[in-house]
């Protein structure tokens, strides 16, 4: 998958902004602050409906403007030419279409042009709570399974109609367990199904994990993850339905006390090692990094065997303060990417530009006070 062309209006600093984009490595450089990373992250918002820098799209559009406007023409093996486009008005909200036809749910859009990002903010995943890893695990299997999205989506919607049950309800605690059971039975079908998912996804994760982080390092040690979730993930999904009701069973005054559902994938954890070492706890601030960028290359490679378009990969200036090993481990890695490759970069990249940029698949953007020119 690969996009040839970006337009941009009004969003962030780029008031009117239209670039043709190379098939191969696109690096853009500039001053801080000039809107490179406003390139890539117009680009992830095509493909995922939303921002990697904020989570508002408040904020996204050009200081005075309250509309902004975003497309793209896309090119793939399984869906050969579309395009997408996404504009966003105070008031009106969000609205996007494919080929110029409005997508009913923004869900739709997930896993049509897959893509990975590797940004300073990944840090968060390894160093801050179980909502970001969540959220990660959730985004690497929904570009890859439209069935794991679905179910997740509807998860979240029984699971607020039961809390609205828990706090709205005013009368005897047995007439609320009776009406609890139609939404314990839907909230049990679709949680175990994502935690068998979650488990395999994570079973098979785990090897692309350990793989790209000895590559990246150079190190021996081990990185590993454990899930945790309401049981035994190695079960079958029927089991894993009957240790989940029983879990809400013994959780009922609990949760009626709180008035929230405490039981449920929506509370898993996944903890992250470093031999024996917890890596949240104990890792040190590079650890953390270097792990967190391992997640990230470990998606990509993931993606290449689960899907049959290769993703689009952007970096958001990940070479600062990594020593020159480091840095060209990685920059080989992306590198050896069959697919497109965007990396903004404050300098240029760590390698010799005139074999970088031979090729015709490849060139090099400078951006400057929202201008962007071609080098090459």
């Amino acid at each position: 998958m690969r996009i040839s062309r970006l337009k941009l209006h009004n969003f962030r600093n780029h008031t009117d902004t239209e670039v043709d984009l190379s098939a191969g490595l696109n690096l853009i450089t500039g001053p801080n602050g000039a809107g490179k990373t406003n390139l890539i992250d117009a680009i992830h918002y095509l493909c995922m409906s939303r921002s990697f820098v904020t989570a508002s799209d408040l904020y996204i559009a050009h200081q005075e403007h309250k509309y902004f406007m975003i497309e793209g023409r896309f090119h793939g093996k399984v869906r050969s030419d579309f395009t997408i486009s996404c504009s966003y008005s105070r008031g009106e909200g969000k609205k996007i279409f494919v080929n110029k036809s409005p997508l009913g749910r923004f869900s739709d859009l997930i896993g049509l042009v897959p893509v990975v990002v590797l940004s300073p903010a990944d840090a968060k995943l390894t160093s801050e709570g179980p909502a970001e890893r969540r959220s990660f695990l959730d985004s690497l299997i929904s570009q890859t399974s439209a069935t794991y999205l679905r179910d997740l989506i509807d998860y979240r919607k029984v699971r607020q109609q039961r809390n609205r049950l828990f706090q709205e309800f005013r009368g005897p605690v047995a007439q609320l367990r009776a009406h609890l059971e139609p939404w314990d039975a839907q909230l049990v079908k679709k949680g175990s199904a994502i935690i068998r998912k979650r488990s395999e996804v994570l079973d098979r994760f785990s090897r692309y994990l350990e793989l790209q982080y000895r590559t990246i390092t150079g190190l021996d040690l081990h990185p590993s993850l454990k899930y945790v979730t309401v049981t035994d993930q190695t079960k079958s999904e029927e089991e894993i339905a009957e240790q989940f009701q029983k879990q809400l069973n013994d959780s009922f005054e609990k949760e009626a006390e709180r008035e929230q559902t405490l039981i449920g994938p929506h509370r898993d954890e996944v903890f992250f090692y470093l031999g024996e070492m917890e890596l949240r706890k104990y890792g040190s601030q590079g650890q953390h990094r270097l792990f967190s960028m391992a997640l990230k290359m470990a998606q990509l490679f993931y993606y290449l065997d689960e899907l049959d378009d290769l993703p689009i990969l952007l970096l958001d200036d990940i070479f600062g303060n990594l020593d020159p090993q480091k840095t060209r481990a990685i920059t080989e890695t992306v590198l050896k990417h069959a697919g497109q490759t965007f990396i903004t970069s404050a300098t240029e990249l760590p390698v010799e530009k005139e074999e970088l940029f031979r090729t015709a698949d490849n060139s090099w953007f400078q951006v400057n006070g929202s201008v962007v020119t071609r080098s090459k």
